[in-house]
């Protein structure tokens, strides 16, 4: 097995590297993606199958090659990136896509879909943790489709206090923040910034409930598994994955309207919290990912097997 992927990532397999440490500042300019799955497309035919995470431009340009090729969707598929995700596969039918969830099929359930993984955390990165503290918290990137504001809403009407923690760097974010976040900040509601994994995982630990008032088809929520594997209810509005990620009055409370979440806290309450741990150990473990993956893969190839050879 070979990675391709920066000089500082940690893995058991071959590591072949484009760059000695992950240009984040570059993330989501394609030159760079595409440097990086040129690096494995040009030795392609070495492997077995190879699995894209780079975008678009990958699946383009490596469904091109014989070698069975799978592409993890991680965004979206609705307006614009549905679209194009349909023109490429039009040019690239060789590409096989991954799902990481079910609801992000459904703008485009014609894709040809081959597996769905969900996303898995390190368990020993998360300790559980089964006493909480009064406050309720927010983690997120500053946007309206997250919902920062709306946490802040569902913290009045309980009246609990919020602690914010999140991204906010971009022009979008810190406008977002200005208007809706910051003139809510004061003793009931304090925004921490960009935290490191350490502390966001003690902020987990001990809220009384991670609130995830989301407004868009979230793909993935991470935050989501993250929180219930540190014995911690997530509150969340119906979208996206939310119904597949968090368990209705096992794991979580799920509502249709966010308004109904500041009602909904004494209910979280009542949840077990090593039920929730106990649900993350059965869904959401890197063995499980590593299992779906082989499969699809499995798939993938045997798919190439069958498929007439090109005229």
């Amino acid at each position: 097995m070979t990675l391709f992927a920066s000089g500082d990532s940690e893995t058991d397999a071959r590591l072949e590297a484009v760059f000695d440490k992950a240009p984040s500042e570059w993330i989501g300019h394609s030159y760079w993606e595409l440097r990086h799955a040129m690096a494995c497309f040009v030795e392609a035919g070495d492997f077995d199958v190879v699995h894209d995470h780079t975008g678009l431009l990958g699946l383009a340009v490596g469904a091109q090659r014989p070698t069975p090729l799978v592409h993890t969707v991680h965004g979206p598929l609705d307006g614009e990136p549905g679209d194009l995700y349909e023109q490429v596969c039009k040019i690239a039918p060789r590409g096989r896509l991954i799902s990481i969830s079910m609801s992000q099929r459904h703008p485009r359930p014609e894709l040809p879909w081959l597996a769905n993984c969900p996303n898995a955390i390190d368990l020993e990165r998360y300790p559980f943790h089964a006493g909480h503290d009064e406050y309720l918290l927010f983690l997120g990137r500053m946007s309206a489709e997250k919902g920062a504001h709306r946490a802040v809403e569902i913290a009045q009407a309980a009246e609990l206090p919020l602690r914010i923690a999140g991204k906010c760097r971009e022009p979008g974010e810190q406008a977002y923040f200005d208007a809706y976040v910051k003139p809510a900040l004061g003793d009931m509601v304090e925004y921490l910034g960009e935290v490191t994994h350490h502390e966001k995982v003690a902020l987990l630990q001990h809220a009384r409930a991670t609130l995830f008032p989301i407004a868009w088809e979230e793909p993935f929520g991470l935050v989501m598994i993250e929180s219930i594997a540190c014995g911690t209810p997530v509150l969340a509005t119906r979208r996206g994955s939310v119904p597949e990620v968090i368990r209705d009055g096992v794991t979580g409370i799920v509502v249709d309207d966010y308004h109904d979440l500041a009602a909904a806290i004494e209910r979280a309450d009542a949840l077990d919290p090593h039920a929730l741990r106990r649900d993350v150990e059965e869904r959401f473990t890197p063995a499980r990912m590593v299992q779906d993956y082989l499969a699809a893969y499995e798939a993938a190839v045997e798919a190439a097997e069958r498929a007439p050879a090109p005229s």
